[in-house]
């Protein structure tokens, strides 16, 4: 059986080991602290947590926390806990780019003497308008040719405040006619008049992140900067800020194609505004494909890893189906998930031969898949509760649930046999009755007789009633990338993506903790949301035995 193939960045690796260029391999993941993690980090972590865990090396947590404007402390504390629980471990390796200030604010200096930066007085409107284009060089600032001196003043003049906002900021001195427009003399420094969450008012200027991100990578030691592909234009610069300061260390920029999902959004910008605009309760809305979101849900880190895994790295950009993602969560949770029974759309089923006022408790495996997960007891009685669907009055060809003359098992009890319904002065079925048979208690029969049915059910004097939180795709369009200029995303949010229903269960769902994962037998996984109390039990579906969508979409 052949070895599954190296990707591009580990044949990168392996070469620069084979040829002595490293002896410890140094990755990082340089995360924003400007919103939550979504599933597209999720790649970027398993990627570099996972390629030094390969090579041995070391894994830095950095928070790339150049814009006080736009971050929180909330932030930072929710990226630590998504990033270890997808078991991704930095160790005593955590670092914040504010803790580089003075050492990179000293490297801009170091720019000034060397006439490679200069203080630019033009507002941002003037600067996009000078810049020019691809066919066209862009015009030099009137201030590029100044002086080292009157440029050292002038920064100066920008750390201790004496600028107004937008006023003066600092740009490299590079090349206004670069076919790169990332080298047209970018700026490195703008003023920024707010409390930042670390420094406080320390700093009244601040890095660009274009600026900063190579001497952070630098100041670290990091051998292998892996970043995704629409930063390969940026790559130019990158090399420029590393070669001109001279930095002991000389980090390789290496580009991969981003996470993009179907039916999914996964600008940050864009799942800011569904949350400022309540479309969904918060980041950590199961239906957002944010990590907190979908452990929340009850997606479990291996699944996560797992899909990241199997999507592959490359240099190409492409769709990934969200059903590869809910197959990795099926696919785990199958294996780990203890059954349950549970019913969503509720009818009474009335045993009439069953002695009246008898509860008796039955066996059940928690887990057939895996028998060392134990059994546990379940109130089996007269009045059952079954899901509404599982009967038919008029039951078509090949339906082998219940129907008047019709013998089907009861998961983990009886054979019993329909003997007609009762109904309303509407019409709609509210009892179904039966007969069962007590010699196939555990559901067997002593006489090698087979049915073709087995629905579930729970006892309905015993039963808990609980919330269920039945989630469904946040969006209806399939690429939100390729939507129109003037085509709103807002307008292809799926109007069904959340249903809250009324359900009973078995006693022994009640007795789990926050986060339990659980499979409600032939409906699909679930997980105890965060909000659930032992006073109203709440229940998220994770995913459905199978999928629907394909269904739902032809339909």
């Amino acid at each position: 059986m052949s070895e599954t193939p190296r990707h591009f960045i580990q044949q990168i690796i392996d070469a620069d080991i084979a040829s002595g260029k490293h002896q410890k391999i140094v990755t990082r993941f340089p995360p924003e602290p400007n919103g939550y993690l979504h599933i597209g980090h999720a790649k970027s972590i398993c990627l570099n947590s996972g390629l030094a865990t390969e090579f041995n090396g070391q894994f830095n947590l950095r928070m790339d926390d150049t814009n006080p404007t736009k971050e929180e402390i909330e932030y930072v504390d929710s990226i630590k806990e998504d990033v270890r629980w997808l078991g991704a471990e930095w160790n005593e390796h955590y670092y914040q780019a504010s803790d580089y200030f003075d050492r990179m604010h000293a490297d801009a200096i170091k720019l000034i003497k060397l006439g490679k930066a200069f203080v630019c007085y033009l507002s941002l409107e003037e600067m996009r308008l000078q810049k020019g284009d691809f066919k066209t060089p862009g015009k030099n600032s009137p201030t590029r040719d100044t002086n080292v001196e009157e440029n050292l003043a002038a920064f100066e003049k920008m750390t201790r405040g004496e600028f107004d906002e937008g006023k003066a900021v600092l740009r490299a001195k590079i090349d206004m006619a670069a076919t790169n427009e990332y080298l047209r003399d970018p700026v490195i420094y703008r003023i920024r008049k707010v409390e930042h969450h670390n420094t406080g008012n320390k700093w009244c200027v601040y890095p660009m992140y274009d600026f900063a991100h190579p001497l952070e990578d630098a100041y670290e030691g990091i051998t292998h900067s892996i970043c995704t592909l629409e930063f390969e234009k940026h790559r130019p610069f990158y090399d420029w800020v590393i070669n001109t300061v001279n930095t002991p260390a000389k980090p390789q920029q290496i580009e991969f194609a981003r996470l993009n999902i179907t039916y999914t959004v996964l600008s940050k910008r864009k799942l800011l505004e569904l949350v400022n605009e309540k479309h969904v309760s918060g980041w950590d809305d199961p239906r957002m494909p944010t990590i907190s979101g979908l452990r929340r849900r009850g997606y479990s880190s291996s699944s996560i890893r797992k899909f990241c895994e199997v999507i592959g790295i490359t240099k190409h950009n492409s769709l990934s189906d969200v059903a590869l993602l809910e197959h990795a969560v099926r696919d785990d949770l199958n294996k780990t998930s203890p059954r349950f029974m549970a019913v969503l759309d509720p009818i009474k089923l009335v045993i009439t031969n069953y002695p009246e006022g008898q509860t008796e408790n039955l066996e059940a495996q928690n887990n057939p898949e895996d028998p060392a997960a134990g059994s546990r007891s379940i109130p089996f009685s007269k009045t059952l509760l079954i899901e509404r669907d599982d009967f038919i009055e008029e039951a078509p060809k090949k339906y082998f649930r219940l129907t008047p003359g019709q013998e089907v098992r009861l998961r983990w009890a009886y054979y019993v046999t329909c003997t007609h319904c009762v109904k309303d002065a509407t019409g709609k079925v509210t009892e179904v009755h039966c007969t069962y048979d007590p010699a196939t208690k555990g559901g067997d029969s002593a006489d090698g007789r087979k049915v073709k049915g087995t629905i579930h059910w729970v006892s309905a004097e015993q039963a808990g009633d609980v919330e269920v939180r039945l989630y469904d795709r946040l969006f209806m369009h399939e690429n939100l990338n390729d939507l129109a200029e003037d085509d709103d995303w807002r307008k292809h949010l799926n109007p069904h993506s959340m249903q809250v229903i009324r359900g009973k269960v078995e006693p022994a769902l009640l007795k789990l903790g926050q986060g339990s994962r659980v499979q409600f037998e032939r409906t699909g996984y679930f997980c105890v949301d965060k909000e659930s109390t032992s006073q109203k039990p709440i229940f998220n579906r994770t995913v459905s035995l199978k999928d629907s969508w394909a269904k739902q979409v032809v339909k």
